[in-house]
């Protein structure tokens, strides 16, 4: 167990007032009878201050608990013996209260009932008739209350460090947490947003290189648009910088999804239709169309070799539903399920509460259906 920092000033005010207390009670002789031998004062201050020097050798070596504690009993002890006040008794309440702080309950109330059964064996041995001296009836009720007093005040102590460690231990783990969605976020910008222009120019330069020699003018409108996708690039950058920084609104919906749409010899060719209203739908429902929409729309122009795409999307009042389809080559679903395209589409859409379908197979096109509900956006 670590060693806590709120209780450490116990022990040594507790010391300091034992050895003010013992030091004037020899210099007054305020008991009426012959004054403590000048070796017994030196003794107790001795011991007074071995107890201090312990306490700052627990601070630099907490490993060694198990020693200190019963270097502690045994100065305390001497202590006790040496004292002429009785004011030191009060010391065998740091005793549980120490235990408990370095070695738990358990020991904390095994060492508690030892420091209470000590001086009863010695009265019960002793002191015949003790239990009608209200003297040392009071003495042990005394103690008692301290022992019960020291044993709360340290389970405060444990329990208040151990919810700070765990508040601690919790903070870490939601800093950690919000980085990790936040680099899951910015994975998905990248790939969503980059992925498509970078697979757009990959298309476009392979045109270009293939149709070079047969068909120079097929080859310059590919490196035409093949410019035009870096500069939508550059575009869609800089636009997410802008909006990460809060300085501009992003465009509606329709005109993002318009720029998927590409006019010419472009492959594939690709039709965009967007019907009713999309306020009160909020970004990250918005977003998360789009994306798919833009994801179907790579995945048809770099893996189906479809000629033909369909962006179809319609908002209506409770729900916004998304159907890509193209009629490429297809796949099997189950196995596409693991692309990173894929996956961050998923993840965007479960965040807002919605559902993907792909309904495609070998040879027959594939389907996209992304299903959004208005205003359902999970916490990520």
């Amino acid at each position: 167990m670590a060693a806590y920092v709120p209780v450490r000033w116990v022990p040594p005010l507790l010391y300091g007032a034992v050895l003010l207390g013992g030091l004037y009670h020899a210099a007054a002789d305020l008991d009426g009878g012959p004054g403590p031998t000048v070796w017994r004062t030196v003794g107790f201050v001795a011991a007074v201050g071995a107890l201090f020097a312990l306490e700052a050798c627990g601070r630099r070596r907490p490993a060694a608990r198990v020693p200190i504690l019963l270097a502690r009993c045994s100065l305390i002890g001497v202590v006790v013996l040496l004292d002429t006040s009785g004011l030191s008794h009060v010391l065998f309440v740091l005793l549980p209260f120490t235990a408990y702080l370095s070695f738990g309950r358990t020991t904390a109330l095994a060492l508690g009932a030892l420091c209470l059964a000590g001086p009863l064996t010695a009265y019960l041995l002793t002191v015949p008739g003790w239990y009608r001296d209200p003297e040392r009836v009071s003495d042990l009720l005394m103690l008692s209350v301290g022992l019960v007093l020291a044993l709360s005040m340290a389970a405060v102590a444990v329990g208040e460090q151990r919810a700070r460690f765990a508040s601690e231990e919790y903070a870490a783990q939601v800093a950690e947490l919000s980085a990790a969605t936040e680099r899951n976020r910015l994975a998905r910008d990248i790939h969503d947003s980059l992925g498509h222009h970078l697979t757009a120019m990959s298309v476009q330069l392979e045109m270009a290189s293939e149709f070079r020699a047969l068909a120079p003018d097929a080859a310059q409108q590919a490196l035409n648009e093949a410019r035009r996708s870096v500069r939508l690039a550059l575009v869609d950058v800089r636009q997410s910088v802008r909006t990460l920084r809060g300085e501009t609104p992003r465009p509606t919906l329709s005109t993002a999804l318009a720029g998927l749409a590409h006019s010419g010899e472009a492959r594939p060719r690709v039709t965009v239709e967007v019907s009713g209203d999309q306020d009160g739908y909020g970004a990250p429902e918005l977003t998360a169309l789009y994306r798919a929409a833009q994801e179907g729309v790579t995945n048809a122009r770099r893996h189906a070799r479809a000629t033909r795409v369909s962006v179809v999307l319609h908002l209506a009042e409770d729900v916004a539903r998304l159907m890509v389809t193209d009629d490429g080559r297809g796949f099997a679903p189950d196995a596409a399920t693991a692309g990173v395209g894929l996956l961050g589409m998923r993840e965007r859409v479960h965040l807002v509460a919605g559902r993907v379908d792909i309904d495609s197979g070998p040879g027959t096109g594939t389907r996209l259906t992304v299903t959004v509900p208005r205003g359902k956006t999970r916490k990520a």
